[in-house]
C-alpha cells in the first residue's frame, strides 16, 4: 500500500480514484471548501464500460484505498511516497501552492506531473535541449528551481474527463477513456513504484450490480522517457487550432476540417519528437488520432478557457515552437497558432485591465 498525495481535486480524482480501487491512500490538495466536501462526502467518478448503456459511477467511500483532502496550506508533502501534479501548468505559482511547492521540492520525494505542459524538471533530463531559454513559455519557470531533475517525471495525460454540469465538484465524469503514459524516473526505485501501481490498478476490480467489472483509465509505466511528447503533436494538430479567427470550434472540427493541415501539422511536430531523442514507437500514428479525434465534439479545454476570457493558460504551443527555434526549425502553421493564442491573450489581459503580453 503507498501513499499517494495529488496536487489538484479536479483532474486528479480521476487517478484518485483508480489508485483508491487498487488499494492506496490518496491525499487530493484543494481549495478548504472542495477538501471539506470530499472529506464529508467522498468522490464520485463515472465511467463508461464497454457493454453497458449507463456510466458507472464508482464512490470513494466503496473502496479499499481511501481518498482525502486537504486545502493547499495544510498539505505536508514529507512522508507521501509519491506526488502527482495535476493542476494546470500557470497554477503552480499562485499563493499558497506557490508554498506547497516549496515544501514539496524539500521533501525530495518522486514527482508524476500529469500535465500537457511537460515542467522544466523533465525537460532538463532531455539530452541538448537548453531549458532556460524556454522561460517565456512557463509562468514561473524559477518556481521549479528546487526540484532535482531526477525526481521529476511525466505523464501524458491522454484520458479526458469533466465536471458535468450542474453537478457539485467532487463529481467528475470520463469522456474518453484512455490512458496515463508514464515516462519512468531516473531511479529504479521510484520507476518500480510506478510499475507497482500500474499492476496493481490492471488488477483492481469494482462490483457494480453484482458483477465484477474492469474499468477503463490505466497508469502505463513506459521504459522510454519520451513516450509523454505523444501527446504534442495531438495538441498542436488538434486542441490548439480549436481557438480560430471567429471563435472556437470542436476539436472534430479542428481536424477535419482540413485534414491534409492537419496531418502535416501532425506529422512536422512528431519529427521534431523524434529529433529530441523519442522513437517511432514513442509516438502515437496520425490515423489512430484522427480516428480518435472525430468523436471529440467539444472544443478543447484551452480554447474554452481562452473563450472564458483566462489570462494564462498552458503554452505548450509556444514551447514547441521554442524548441523548434532552437534547432533551426519553424512551421507556419504553428507560428499562426502561437500568433491566435498570444493575440486571443492580449485581448483578455486588456479586457481585464491588465496590459502585460
Amino acid at each position: 500500500m503507498s501513499s499517494i498525495l495529488i496536487l489538484g481535486a479536479s483532474y486528479g480524482s480521476l487517478l484518485a480514484t483508480r489508485l483508491s480501487m487498487a488499494g492506496h491512500n490518496v491525499c487530493l490538495v484543494c481549495t478548504a471548501p472542495t477538501a471539506e466536501l470530499i472529506n464529508r462526502d467522498g468522490t464520485r467518478a463515472r465511467f463508461p464500460v464497454e457493454g453497458r448503456d449507463q456510466l458507472v459511477e464508482v464512490d470513494s467511500r466503496k473502496l479499499p484505498g481511501t481518498i482525502a483532502a486537504a486545502a493547499t496550506g495544510d498539505a505536508q508533502p514529507a512522508g507521501f511516497d509519491l506526488a502527482i501534479l495535476a493542476m494546470q501548468e500557470p497554477h503552480y505559482g499562485e499563493d499558497g501552492v506557490r508554498q506547497l511547492m516549496e515544501r514539496l521540492a524539500r521533501a525530495a520525494i518522486p514527482c508524476l506531473a500529469v500535465m500537457n505542459m511537460p515542467p522544466p524538471p523533465y525537460l532538463r533530463r532531455i539530452p541538448g535541449l537548453q531549458v532556460d531559454p524556454l522561460a517565456p513559455c512557463f509562468a514561473d519557470l524559477r518556481l521549479w528551481d528546487g526540484f532535482e531533475p531526477g525526481l521529476v517525471s511525466l505523464a501524458s495525460p491522454d484520458p479526458q474527463a469533466f465536471r458535468p454540469a450542474g453537478e457539485p465538484k467532487n463529481v467528475l465524469q470520463v469522456g474518453l477513456p484512455t490512458n496515463f503514459k508514464c515516462a519512468p524516473f531516473e531511479s529504479d526505485t521510484h520507476t518500480a513504484l510506478l510499475r507497482r501501481l500500474s499492476a496493481d490498478i490492471e488488477n483492481a476490480r469494482y462490483e457494480a450490480q453484482g458483477e465484477s467489472l474492469q474499468l477503463p483509465v490505466k497508469l502505463k509505466a513506459h521504459q522510454s522517457m519520451f513516450v509523454p511528447l505523444a501527446k504534442w503533436p495531438m495538441l498542436m494538430a488538434g486542441n490548439y487550432r480549436c481557438i480560430g479567427e471567429d471563435g472556437i470550434v470542436p476539436i472534430a472540427n479542428a481536424v477535419y476540417d482540413d485534414p491534409d493541415r492537419s496531418r502535416a501539422i501532425y506529422n512536422w511536430v512528431e519529427d521534431l519528437c523524434l529529433a529530441l531523442g523519442a522513437q517511432r514507437d514513442d509516438l502515437v500514428p496520425f490515423q489512430k488520432y484522427a480516428a480518435a479525434a472525430a468523436s471529440l465534439k467539444k472544443p478543447s479545454s484551452v480554447a474554452r478557457s481562452l473563450a472564458a476570457g483566462a489570462e494564462k493558460i498552458e503554452r505548450v504551443d509556444l514551447l514547441v515552437q521554442c524548441i523548434s527555434a532552437q534547432r533551426g526549425l519553424s512551421h507556419p502553421d504553428v507560428d499562426a497558432i502561437v500568433g491566435r493564442v498570444n493575440e486571443a491573450l492580449r485581448h483578455n489581459r486588456a479586457a481585464a485591465g491588465h496590459l502585460a503580453v
